[in-house]
């Protein structure tokens, strides 16, 4: 059984989500676990990350690192 989570971040500008989007989707298949799986997509003002993961204990730590990541972009972002 595979468990989903979509997680959308809206930002203020389309640079702004641009610059997030390009920030964090250079990780998607980098930190990925044999357990998870994540997208990364821009729509217009808002970032879309979709987490995939075969258990829940491979979802939390996937969400987990993700939320974290897009966390660092905004504060480093301004």
């Amino acid at each position: 059984m595979s468990h989903d989570v979509l997680l959308e971040f809206d930002y203020e500008s389309d640079e702004r989500a641009t610059l997030i989007f390009r920030s964090v989707e250079r990780e998607v298949g980098e930190i990925d676990g044999d357990r998870s799986r994540t997208t990364v997509k821009r729509d217009g003002r808002t970032v879309v990350v979709r987490v995939s993961a075969d258990d829940l204990v491979a979802l939390r730590a996937a969400l987990n690192t993700w939320q974290t990541l897009v966390g660092v972009a905004e504060k480093v972002s301004g």
